[in-house]
């Protein structure tokens, strides 16, 4: 399929890809001037492709004044969301959702470092993860601090994913400071694991088995030293046929909606500065929530 959309406006091109039925892996070619390129730019389009649930491929020349666009339809049935396996291990090893790694994705990289920059990760002392799967949060803030830095730092993850956890285990083997523990975030205090000068949690608090507010407010009273910080990531996008796709997928909408996720973040944000904490929300794709006691 060719679609000519030289010296088309944005409306148009829009109203064009509304149109489009392809199925998951079907490509679609779109013909465009260069000019017409230049004038929208490149990001215009791999913003077009995830409104369409595409992504974008590399473009061919035709000719001189001409590019070919190519978009191919994502698998939508592809995806971890759609699981309706409420086990431990729909997120394990075996899973749609092991194969995701996050750190590749630039715009949650970026904004993950800066939040932990922020609570300056390298003056921590103990350092909590819950939800930590295959241990990809801890390998970034090894890669940030020197070695002894490090190794200063006592980590602890934990997860109910049996198979991710016997994973990190195997991966991080080398490093000492870092315990990975098997276990359901409802039931934490059942493993007296004590107070950590850091807590961070990505995308795990807003699990429909966790009461968010509740477990929020227990970790925050019970596992966070006096002074500690808080790291909280929620998702604003969704993984489908191996891409991040913008915007968060609410209940009974067929488009981003994001009333769900800005209620736990104000939740979040009004609770902790209640507590005299400085509150920051940056990202994109990962919303991050960040805290540290105002001095």
């Amino acid at each position: 399929m060719v679609i000519d959309l030289k010296k088309k406006s944005s409306r148009e091109i829009i109203e064009c890809f509304e149109n489009i039925d392809i199925k998951g892996g079907e490509i679609v070619l779109v013909e465009l001037l260069d000019s017409d390129i230049e004038s929208f730019g490149y990001k215009a389009f791999v913003d077009l492709a995830q409104l369409f649930f595409m992504k974008l491929l590399t473009p061919i020349k035709k000719d001189e004044i001409t590019t070919i666009l190519r978009f191919q339809k994502l698998r939508l049935d592809s995806s971890f969301h759609q699981d309706e396996d409420k086990s431990s291990e729909k997120y394990g090893v075996e899973s749609e959702f092991f194969t995701i790694d996050k750190t590749k994705q630039f715009s949650f990289l970026y904004h993950y470092q800066k939040a932990l920059e922020f609570i300056v990760v390298k003056s921590k002392k103990r350092v909590l993860n819950l939800g930590v799967n295959r241990g990809d949060e801890f390998r970034v803030i090894k890669e940030m601090l020197e070695g002894e830095e490090f190794k200063s730092i006592e980590f602890v993850g934990v997860d109910y994913s049996a198979s991710a956890i016997e994973y990190a285990k195997k991966d991080f083997s080398a490093d000492e400071n870092i315990e990975f523990i098997c276990h359901d975030i409802n039931e934490l205090e059942d493993l007296n694991l004590g107070k950590f000068d850091l807590i961070i949690s990505i995308g795990t608090l807003q699990s429909s088995n966790i009461n968010f507010n509740a477990a929020f407010m227990s970790i925050y009273q019970n596992h966070l030293e006096s002074g500690g910080a808080i790291l909280l990531g929620f998702p604003n996008c969704r993984w489908i046929d191996g891409e991040m796709i913008y915007g968060a997928k609410a209940p009974n909408y067929s488009f981003s909606e994001l009333s769900l996720v800005l209620k736990d973040i104000h939740f979040c944000k009004k609770y902790l500065q209640q507590k005299k904490y400085r509150v920051v929300v940056t990202g994109k794709d990962y919303l991050f929530l960040t805290a540290r006691k105002i001095i």
